[in-house]
């Protein structure tokens, strides 16, 4: 054995996850591989603080180009042989967004024949959305399916295979969501999920067993190693905890005071005309062909360029100190723990290799030869990982042992750093966003770059990427100039895909009497009429798919309350009580809305809650002013956006500039916010421009809009029933078999529930209460329009207060005011209700419903609504009992065959 293989064996190991697993009591339990193929360290998310850090996906982990592109084909030549070549052939594979981009595109590359498409956060303009699903854990949850070919996603029919594939599976239940969204679209018989590591519990593993004996398909597992993440009671709040006392010490976002601009060497690639930027749009084998062919011109032109602007080894600018001192590892740790056991390091051994080229290039130096620089770092962009990526690999084989290529991305996801051997994240650059993000500005993140002595950094970005933003003083690219003595930027051509064509023919809106009970005139419902369909499930079913990732809550419906006679009473004494109140209301948001949007705007309320409250708008504006304002109802569909073909039929017969959305009410905001990312989303899609996101609403108690009747939380009637007092109309539907993307979202309409109907009792008892509330009305404008109206946010503070102090960790189960208080009576499984002390008879049909469903009912001081609904937690189906009662525990339920298999 030679001495220098002596050393690597003799040298001291550290794993990347000791610092998190001494400190938590984090461990990961399964073969050794897992300790090679993953560190640990934290993050600030109130889901689940520790974050598995892979050594191989050329994220968070500077690593060799070639093991990265070649542990996701080896998995690709896995799927292959397990399909064989002609059902390979007509496989479609989609990758995750934003750390399996990359992965997903060289496992389509061991499949050889398949196309190849990714998820994305980026809307494009031009191309609308096929499809969408929710990363239920992720800081960024929300993905859009952009193909250019609809049909993409169909493959060859349903005896075609779909492989999905992801860097790690925790839960399964983003794996769960995608399949539920596109089998609902595209049925198929056979499934393949891929990751680099399954980290599932056995819970989770039954689950997406039951799914697939549920949907009646094949699903196969391919994964690279298995295990589980053993957390200790307490881990999560422990883990924040940590996160916050490393950040108070020593601020890793921290900027330099004086940003410098870099000095930067702009590569010209030559990019393959027509070969898309990666898989965001779609890849297909023959891309696929163009650029493998294109490749070792491009690394040629990187490799000159890297040649040409080496810095004299005696030139300390950017990086002298780095190389002085031991240098952190690529990986991290002591000894980079690659899979790829050949292609392991450590520090002896790696500086060994260093000191070799050095006499290599100092020989070169003697014979006239430019030296080339010894370590060099490809850098990727976020969901640009392929591209970059093999660039790579093919410097990589250009350069040969002239140099050390590696290659890791920027990222989105912030991540605590901690200079420590036993940590996976040793260090980070935070900069400035520079694609112009649809989500706003905000901070990106680059790890385990500084101090890990790279002599250049090759920056490859797409050309939306590259703008004022990048190239300023703190950017990205003054910030590698920090750590390196040379920055090059490479950049590719974002893929602009054939603009989709709209429809020739809209459909119309719906009317009365053939769809709701309200008159013709009333409303225009944007809606398709689903009445026909059975899509109603039982409370507890609906909540388990919900909260299991299995569902989402727009796919069905829930059973319709029918009131009791004593609930009954107590609506219509509420109503003849807060008529007044109401017509007040609806009368200064009306006036508002005229004043600043006026004269004669179009109402487009948000199906269903809004309604009511837009025909009662409509209403006042024709008895005080005369005015005969359009009405309309849509859907919008909390993350998954506004109905875009309601959007265009408005645009094609309204300015949209005219357009008012209307709602009921705000709890904590999360559909104003939906409605302004939708609006801009589907603008940036190439939809029509000029609609307002701005809401107005009867009532703002959360502080969330400009534009509201009142900022009291009381009860409003409508919102103590459902359909029967909503014209008969259901909550909107939104699922793929149903809806096609030309379609308006569902809805049903309850022609059977007539005779329980007070849909229009409503109206009339509120309208017949204006002329009595005009003068409180005209004060109430005047004082309004003069005041800062502006959100306070201040019920979205309280959410996320109340959220983490009863230790639900989720927003989207805390339903603050009395609306959406009721609505988690009626349609949810409630845990239990906060009342504000002293509330009063705002808040009796709360407790007669909460006592009729067993909820207890617990009084709070410092709470700025009347009442907030907590939905069950942590729900399994015994979390209420057959009454529909609350009940103390419960276990979940596992059934299903064997039809999920491991490959």
């Amino acid at each position: 054995m030679s001495e220098r293989a002596t050393r690597e064996e003799t040298v001291n190991v550290v794993w990347s996850g000791n610092w998190v697993a001494e400190r938590l009591g984090v461990a990961l339990e399964g073969g050794d591989e897992l300790g090679d193929l993953l560190g640990l360290a934290l993050r600030r998310n109130p889901k689940r603080a520790h974050l598995l850090v892979s050594n191989v996906l050329g994220k968070h982990v500077p690593q060799l180009p070639s093991v990265v592109h070649g542990a996701g084909y080896e998995l690709g030549e896995r799927v292959r042989a397990l399909l064989g070549p002609q059902e390979a052939r007509r496989a479609v594979v989609l990758g995750y967004a934003e750390t399996a981009t990359g992965l997903g595109h060289a496992v389509a590359d061991g499949l050889r024949d398949a196309p190849y498409l990714h998820s994305t956060r980026r809307p494009v303009a031009g191309v609308a959305p096929a499809g969408g699903f929710e990363e239920s854990h992720s800081h960024a949850t929300s993905h859009l399916l952009l193909p250019e070919d609809r049909d993409l996603l169909a493959g060859g029919g349903p005896a075609s295979t779909l492989v999905l594939v992801d860097d790690e599976f925790s839960t399964g239940n983003t794996v769960l969501n995608t399949v539920r969204a596109l089998h609902a679209l595209h049925p198929r018989e056979r499934y393949v999920i891929v990751a680099l590591v399954d980290m599932r519990s056995p819970a989770d593993r039954d689950r997406l067993t039951a799914f697939a004996a549920e949907i009646g398909a094949r699903v196969d597992l391919v994964t690279r190693a298995a295990g589980t993440v053993a957390l200790p009671d307490g881990v999560l709040e422990r883990g924040q905890a940590l996160v916050a006392e490393q950040e108070a010490r020593a601020p890793a976002s921290a900027r330099p005071s004086v940003p410098v601009p870099a000095h930067v060497t702009r590569v010209a690639l030559d990019w393959p005309a027509g070969v898309p930027d990666g898989g965001r749009h779609g890849f297909t084998p023959d891309h696929r062909t163009a650029l493998e062919a294109a490749l070792p011109a491009m690394a040629e032109r990187i490799a000159t360029a890297l040649d040409a602007g080496a810095p004299d080894r005696g030139d300390d600018h950017g990086q002298g100190a780095d190389r002085d001192r031991d240098r952190i590892p690529a990986g991290g740790h002591d000894r980079d723990r690659s899979p790829a056991r050949g292609q392991g390091q450590n520090r002896v051994g790696d500086q060994d290799r260093v000191r070799d080229q050095d006499r290599d290039q100092d020989q070169d130096q003697g014979q006239g030869r430019v030296r080339a620089p010894r370590r060099v770092l490809v850098l990727g962009f976020e969901e640009l990982m392929y591209a970059p990526l093999r660039l790579g690999t093919a410097l990589e084989e250009r350069l040969g042992a002239r140099a050390e290529v590696r290659y890791s991305t920027t990222t989105r996801s912030p991540v605590l750093a901690v200079d420590d051997p036993g940590y996976a994240i040793r260090t980070r650059l935070v900069f400035p966003a520079h694609d112009d993000p649809a989500d706003g500005p905000g901070d990106r993140y680059a790890y385990n770059v500084a101090g890990a002595g790279f002599d250049a950094v090759v920056a490859v970005v797409d050309s939306t990427a590259d703008t004022p933003a990048l190239h300023a003083p703190g950017g990205l690219l003054a910030r590698l100039a920090e750590h390196t003595g040379q920055v090059l930027l490479a950049v590719v051509p974002s893929y602009t895909p054939t603009p989709v064509q709209e429809p020739a023919v809209l459909p119309e809106p719906l009317r009365g009497p053939d769809f709701s009970s309200y008159a013709p005139d009333e409303v225009g419902w944007l809606l398709q009429d689903l009445s026909d369909t059975e899509l109603e499930a039982p409370t507890e079913e609906r909540e388990e798919a919900i909260q299991s990732g299995g569902a989402h809550y727009a796919e069905s419906l829930p059973v319709e309350y029918q009131p009791s006679p004593a609930y009954q009473a107590l609506f219509t004494a509420a109503l003849e009580t807060s008529a007044a109140r109401i017509a007040r209301a609806v009368g200064t948001v009306t006036e508002t809305v005229l004043a600043e949007r006026g004269p004669r705007p179009v109402l487009v309320s948000l199906a269903r809650a809004g309604t009511p409250v837009g025909v009662l708008m409509r209403r006042w504006a024709r008895h005080r002013h005369g005015l005969d304002l359009p009405h309309y109802a849509i859907s919008i569909v909390r993350g998954r956006g506004i109905d875009a073909t309601a959007l265009r039929w408005l645009a094609a017969h309204h300015d949209p500039a005219d357009v008012v959305f209307v709602d009921g009410w705000t709890g904590k905001g999360a559909i104003t916010r939906e409605l302004a990312a939708a609006i801009e989303a589907f603008e940036a899609s190439g939809g029509p421009a000029g609609f307002d996101p701005e809401i107005a609403v009867l009532a703002d108690p959360g502080g969330c809009v400009r534009t509201y009747g009142t900022r009291e939380d009381f009860l409003i009637p409508s919102a103590c029933l459902n359909s029967t007092v909503s014209g008969l109309i259901s909550r909107t539907v939104l699922r793929a078999d149903l809806v096609g993307p030309d379609d308006f979202h569902g809805g049903k309409f309850y022609r059977e529930l007539a005779a329980s109907d007070v849909s229009n009792h409503f109206l009339d008892t509120v309208a017949a209460r204006f002329d009595d509330v005009a003068a409180e009305v005209d004060d109430a404008t005047k004082e309004l329009l003069a005041a800062d109206r502006a959100p306070t946010w201040e019920g979205w503070a309280a959410v996320e207060r109340i959220s983490e102090e009863y230790g639900i960790h989720d927003v989207n189960l805390v339903k603050p005011g009395v609306g959406e208080t009721t609505r988690v009576l009626l349609r949810r499984v409630p845990w239990k209700i906060l009342a504000r002390r002293g509330a009063g008879p705002d808040l009796e049909h709360i407790r007669l419903l909460a006592e009729q469903r067993g909820v207890p009912v617990e009084e709070v001081d410092d709470l700025p609504y009347s009442c907030v609904g907590l939905i069950h937690p942590r729900f399994t189906r015994g979390a209420t009992g057959a009454d529909g009662r609350a009940v103390a525990g419960g276990s979940p339920v596992a059934d299903g065959g064997e039809a999920v298999r491991e490959a």
